[in-house]
C-alpha cells in the first residue's frame, strides 16, 4: 500500500510543482520518511526475534483499528485528490480542501498515521515497536504539523 501511495503522490508532486506550486519543510520529510521506514522493519524484527505472540482479542481490535485507519487516510487521498502528496506543497489559488474529513479534523490523514502506527505492531503484541515509533511518529508530527500550518497560512 505504501508503495503504490508513493507513487500517487510523487505524480501529484510533479504536477503540482509543475503548477507553480512551493515546497515547504522538506528539511524534516527524510527524519519523517526513516522513522516510517525503520517502524515498518521494527515490527518484524520485534515479532521475529521476541517471539511475540498473537493473542487473538488484542489482535483483532489492532486489525480493526487498522482496517479504520487505512480507510481515513483513503478518505484523506479520495478528498485531496491531485493534492495530496507526502510532502508539503501548495499552490497559488488552490483552494483550501474543507470537506470530507477535513470538516471534521484539520489534520485527518496524522491522525489516522498515528494510530496506525500503534495498531499495526500490537497485532502481534510488538508493544516496544508500538511504544517507541509511536513516541518518535508524535515527534516528527510535532515538526510536521506546524511546517503545513505555517505553508497553509503563509501560502506561496
Amino acid at each position: 500500500m505504501r508503495l503504490v501511495e508513493l507513487r500517487i503522490s510523487n505524480r501529484n508532486v510533479r504536477r503540482l510543482l509543475a503548477a507553480g506550486g512551493m515546497e515547504s519543510g522538506a528539511g524534516h520529510y527524510p527524519v519523517m520518511v526513516l522513522v516510517h521506514t525503520l517502524w515498518l522493519v521494527s515490527c518484524i524484527v520485534e515479532v521475529v526475534a521476541l517471539e511475540r505472540r498473537f493473542i487473538p482479542l488484542l489482535g483483532g481490535m489492532m486489525i480493526v483499528l487498522l482496517a479504520g485507519t487505512t480507510a481515513l487516510r483513503y478518505w484523506v487521498i479520495q478528498t485531496l485528490g491531485p493534492q495530496w502528496t507526502t510532502r508539503i506543497i501548495t499552490v497559488q489559488g488552490a483552494p483550501r480542501i474543507t470537506s470530507g474529513p477535513f470538516r471534521w479534523l484539520r489534520h485527518p490523514n496524522y491522525l489516522a498515521v498515528a494510530l496506525e502506527i500503534v495498531a499495526l505492531p500490537l497485532i502481534h503484541t510488538a508493544w516496544m515497536t508500538a511504544l517507541v515509533f509511536g513516541l518518535a511518529n508524535l515527534l516528527v508530527l510535532r515538526v510536521r504539523i506546524q511546517a503545513e500550518d505555517r505553508a497553509l497560512e503563509a501560502g506561496p
